[in-house]
């Protein structure tokens, strides 16, 4: 039963929860539409096709919930640039779908093999330098002109240290956020995961740090995740593969409370759960939330 503050009004969290929809999760997410999220999430290379049955989907999925979309190879910190053929069916489908919010990595993938464009298959990491902040800011200007939208712009993990660098992860994300009015979406999971990996500290306080070095209001959706435990010694693989791990939880409740109006996504893309047990995860990301809206009224 809702708690209910003076006036009647219940006492709840307005900001919107959603999962990431993935191939398995189709047929059971379109058969019956799920009052209990928000928004799904596609990854945008998916769905790319010009016609056909991909096509026909994607209007499915559109006219079932409000879409986010994700791209997962759009190489924004490549010097190279963006491959203007990617760049174009990305446009696309963004027309096609009019989605709530568009997003995709701090990292760079493509690069020259001769004189053809070649993608690399992975998120790699940046050098947080002043170069680097140039290429990243003038692909990401190209983007937003092109879409005529506010692109969200996502931390990713990365398996090497990163090497010494000008400014601090935070400051350099703070720095495009200023330079090209994008938005920032915290993948909360990667932020833990870096530091279990490349930290003797513990990984959640240092967590919380980072998201209190971010400009609040650029913030606009936050990720949560598990990974696959990693035995003693080894790195802990972002695979998106097990529940919304304790810590993650934990981080959330400091970020929904800084950021009280992004948008909060279940990402969980490998060891796949049946459609009902993600939705329960999302529900849970909303009873952390209400809770957090009660005791803000106590």
């Amino acid at each position: 039963m809702a708690v209910l503050k003076p006036g009647g009004q219940a006492l709840t969290s307005s900001a919107p929860v959603g999962v990431g929809l993935r191939h398995e999760h189709y047929s059971a997410a379109l058969m019956q539409p799920s009052s209990s999220i928000d928004f799904v999430e596609i990854h945008a290379e998916n769905f790319f096709a010009d016609g056909g049955a991909i096509c026909r989907l994607s209007d499915q999925i559109r006219d079932s919930y409000p879409v986010s979309i994700h791209g997962t190879a759009m190489g924004l910190g490549s010097a190279q640039g963006i491959n203007p053929d990617y760049l174009k069916a990305f446009a696309n489908l963004v027309k096609r779908i009019d989605p709530v919010l568009i997003s995709d990595h701090a990292c760079f993938t493509w690069g020259k093999l001769g004189n053809s464009p070649v993608h690399a298959g992975d998120l790699l990491p940046l050098k947080f330098d002043r170069a680097t902040l140039d290429v990243l800011c003038d692909n990401i200007d190209r983007v937003q002109q092109l879409l005529g939208r506010q692109l969200l712009i996502e931390n990713i993990v990365t398996y090497i240290p990163v090497a010494q660098s000008q400014f601090t992860e935070t400051e350099f994300l703070s720095r495009v956020v200023e330079q090209t009015q994008c938005g920032l979406l915290v993948d909360l999971n990667n932020i833990l995961v870096n530091y279990h990996n490349f930290s003797r500290e513990n990984p959640l306080v240092q967590a919380r740090q980072w998201l209190s070095e971010l400009p609040a209001q650029a913030v606009k959706e936050l990720h949560l995740a598990g990974s696959s435990p990693a035995a003693p010694g080894k790195l802990v693989v972002d695979d998106h593969g097990q529940p919304v791990s304790d810590d993650c939880w934990a981080l959330f409740h400091n970020a929904h409370e800084r950021f009280p109006e992004a948008a909060t996504l279940i990402e969980w893309d490998n060891n796949l759960p049946q459609w009902p047990q993600l939705l329960a995860e999302a529900e849970q990301a909303r009873r952390h939330m209400d809770m957090m809206v009660l005791e803000i009224a106590k």
